[in-house]
């Protein structure tokens, strides 16, 4: 699946993580995919199919941060 970076950085910061957002920043393509940047997601603390579930509103409540972010 592909998650655009800035969705991925507002996810870290949004936990307070700005150093590993700045990580995710220098390390990761504008579109990154799920499968493909795998072993990068998982050294920034994320699961990629969480990730997925939090970004498409299946998880984190309300929307997850799709939700926050209106999408």
């Amino acid at each position: 699946m592909q998650i655009p970076k800035e969705q991925i950085l507002e996810l870290l910061k949004s936990r307070g993580q700005d150093d590993k957002a700045q990580q995710a920043d220098s390390e990761l393509p504008d579109q990154v995919d799920t499968d493909q940047h795998a072993g990068i997601l998982e050294r920034l603390g994320l699961n990629p199919g969480e990730l997925i579930g939090m970004l498409s509103g299946g998880g984190g409540g309300a929307g997850g941060i799709a939700g926050k972010l209106g999408l």
